[in-house]
């Protein structure tokens, strides 16, 4: 699909995520009516309220009464208002990103695997998963001006940096659902008149070499770093002076896709039923790669790095479903902490998903696949030379 024809359906995404996550944000004060008790339990209304806060953009209650003169008077009011226009700012900019970052990833995806020749199914996973990590992005460049705005930037900046990374939450995975739904159905229609692409030949021993080096960089994450002895250390090892001191949770965020330990201390078959949780998780990123240069229309480093993130989120998604599946706490917390899980582990999944897909691509030049492309090109070279 060219990219005249691409951009359309991928403005139309990142517009109706970013207007669908600010009247998200913008619920959170009907949470606090008082006649949302009578919909949703104490508990059920707190855990929403945690959902759709990153994407508040009225800023919060005590947000407007304390400032850095809270002695009173015109100090006070002063302080606080420069406080409060810091988070209208850190908000600006966070719906401004997630606006650029959707589109972006959402232009190279369908472009590269435009929802035609059976790729739609593909192509809706695909621009899917990108939500989360587009929302994650956003909330990462908005953090500064977020931390700053609670007026203690400055204090253990990189423990507040992590939890504001971790805070964009299940909301944006459902959100992403919805858009990707629109995004693919716009796309289809802007596709038709397009002379379709032809799936690429990729040799099956070349993909399924690939995605297993891919799949085993993931792997070095989920099965090796988030080992609980191994995650430890990484969290508590590395220290620092100043704005940059413990940096733990932040490595935690951006090196994990998980925890687990061993059977020591919880039942065998118990402790079997979450590995495999872990099992799924790459068993989806195995298959995602091995079907993903196939998809493609083009072979390229970025849509192998983008095609390899949103697998490995996929693998994430399909194995905090399987946990929601075996959680017996419903009736403790209530049906919303089920979806409490889902999108954790978005940054981690960048991390080793941008590595996933550099491997795979170069694990499947030199095991003899080639792009379609570059094929063509060669058989019209070598016919004329002939």
């Amino acid at each position: 699909m060219t990219y005249r024809r691409a951009v359309i359906p991928a403005l139309v995404g990142g517009l109706v995520i970013t207007m669908l996550l600010w009247w998200a944000g913008a619920s959170t004060q009907a949470l606090q009516l008082r006649g949302t008790t009578s919909v949703f339990d104490a508990q059920s209304a707190s855990e929403l309220t945690r959902w759709l806060a990153p994407w508040a953009y009225n800023p919060p209650a005590d947000l407007l009464s304390d400032g850095p003169g809270a002695a009173g008077g015109d100090t006070a009011l002063s302080g606080s208002t420069q406080y409060a226009g810091l988070y209208g700012t850190a908000m600006q900019i966070r719906f401004v990103a997630v606006f650029v970052f959707f589109v972006a990833g959402a232009l190279i995806l369908i472009r590269r695997i435009p929802p035609t020749q059976g790729r739609t199914p593909a192509t809706l996973l695909a621009v899917w998963a990108w939500g989360p990590v587009a929302g994650t992005l956003a909330v990462t460049v908005s953090a500064p001006w977020l931390l700053a705005s609670r007026g203690h930037g400055s204090y253990r900046v990189l423990p507040q940096l992590a939890a504001v990374i971790a805070s964009s939450g299940p909301i944006v995975v459902l959100t992403a659902l919805l858009t990707a739904l629109v995004t693919v159905l716009v796309a289809r229609v802007t596709a038709k008149g397009e002379d379709p692409l032809p799936r690429q030949s990729v040799p099956p021993r070349a993909a399924r070499l690939a995605a297993s080096a891919g799949t085993a960089v993931v792997a070095l994450s989920l099965v090796i770093l988030s080992y609980d002895s191994v995650a430890a250390r990484i969290q508590t090892s590395f220290v620092g002076g100043g704005l940059l001191s413990e940096p733990g949770d932040l490595l935690r965020q951006w090196l994990l896709l998980g925890g687990w330990t061993g059977p020591a201390t919880t039942p065998l078959g118990d402790w079997l039923l979450y590995r495999a949780a872990d099992v799924l998780v790459l068993a989806v990123v195995w298959w995602a790669l091995r079907l993903l240069p196939g998809l493609l229309t083009r072979t390229t480093v970025p849509a192998m790095a983008i095609g390899a993130v949103c697998a490995t989120v996929l693998g994430l998604l399909a194995s905090q479903v399987l946990h929601m599946a075996i959680d017996d706490t419903v009736s403790v917390w209530g049906p919303v902490y089920l979806f409490s899980k889902l999108g954790v582990g978005v940054p981690a999944a960048l991390t080793f998903g941008t590595a996933a897909g550099m491997v795979a691509l170069v694990t499947l030049r030199l095991a003899g696949g080639r792009d379609t492309a570059e094929a063509a090109e060669a058989l019209v070279t070598g016919r004329a030379e002939g």
